[in-house]
Order: structure tokens, then sequence, then C-alpha cells
């Protein structure tokens, strides 16, 4: 049987580089932001494994033994959470998410860095400050009341997943100035741009 090579970084590189994206320059500000989320991102990529053990065990408690434990399922939701949380930077560093450029697509790659800086500015940043601004009280009580599932035999420590939203935001802003730093950088050639 032959064997069967997938190399998944050519892969990204044709689907989120396609001809129509702008290739915004690399600079040394932005690579150390993008160099955080790259590592958080890379880290909690390997939430998955224990997330995917532990609804297989979660399946076979219930169908095979007929019993389950609410800990057990509140702990998939949380690992659930926090990989999906976490991944956003990631996406976004990587220009994975969704994005409509029907009409962008056909514009000089200075106005669509334009797009990107007003866009980023007016919307992106705006919405990560709300989120954390609404995220930190949000935390802060949750510790404060030492807060619990309300399921009998859930979860203690409620504030520990909530705090994720705080560092999933942080790093989802971090993502956000990097790119309007290199953004920036394509209009202005400030900051100036590095070798690849």
């Amino acid at each position: 049987m032959a064997e069967v090579k997938i190399e998944l970084d050519k892969i990204e590189e044709a689907v989120t580089h396609s001809s129509t994206a702008v290739q915004y320059p690399r600079t040394l500000p932005s690579d150390i932001l993008e160099g955080i989320v790259e590592f958080f991102g890379k880290l909690f990529s390997w939430i998955w494994v224990p997330l995917m053990l532990l609804v297989v065990g979660n399946v076979i408690l219930r169908y095979a033994i007929g019993t389950n434990y609410i800990a057990l399922e509140e702990f998939q939701w949380h690992l659930y959470a926090v990989g999906f949380m976490i991944a956003l930077s990631y996406c976004f560093i990587h220009d994975g998410h969704v994005r409509v450029d029907v009409f962008a697509e056909r514009l000089r790659p200075k106005t669509r860095a334009w797009i990107e800086l007003v866009g980023t500015t007016v919307f992106f940043l705006p919405f990560c400050y709300f989120i954390l601004s609404y995220a930190w009280p949000f935390v802060e009580r949750s510790y404060r009341i030492n807060e619990i599932s309300a399921a009998p035999g859930g979860l203690p420590m409620r504030w520990i997943i909530k705090s994720f939203i705080i560092y999933a935001f942080a790093l989802l802003a971090m993502a956000g100035v990097a790119r309007l730093i290199r953004a920036f950088s394509l209009i202005t050639g400030f900051p100036r741009a590095r070798l690849r």
C-alpha cells in the first residue's frame, strides 16, 4: 500500500495566503507580539488530546457502565472553551479567520491596509477592550465568592475557567495590535520591514 504524506504547512500556506491576500510586512514589534500568541497557541493546542480522551471516557462511562460524573462533563466543556478561546488569537495571526474580501480583493494593497487599519482600530481592538473590561469584574467576583458549579457534584473554583476569558482576549488584542503594526508598516514604511 502506498504511503500518503500530507504536508500541512504547504496546505495552510496555500489556503491562508492566496494570491488575493495582502502580504503585510513583518516588523520587530509585530514579530514579538505574534511570537507570544504563537507560543500560547501551540502550547494550548495540546488541550485537544485530553479533551478527546475525556469525551471518549465520558461516552464509555455513560453507555458501557451506565453512569456519569457531572464534574467530568463540566471539565470536558471547560477544556473545549479554553481551547476555542485561545485558538482565536492563533487563528487571527495566521489569517485563518473568515473574511469577506469580495470587494477588497480588487483594491490595491495599500487601500486594503487602510481598511485593515481602520477596522482593527475602530472595531476589533475596542471589542477586545469591551470584553476585557467586563471580564475582569466577572472573574474577580467569581474568585471573591469562591464560585462553584450549581450542579451537585460539579467543579469548584469556577473563577479558573472564567479567567481564560481574560487570557484569551488579551492574546486576541495582542494579535490585533500586531496586525495594526504590520498594516501601518505597509502604508508608511514604519516600523521598517524585516527580511523573511
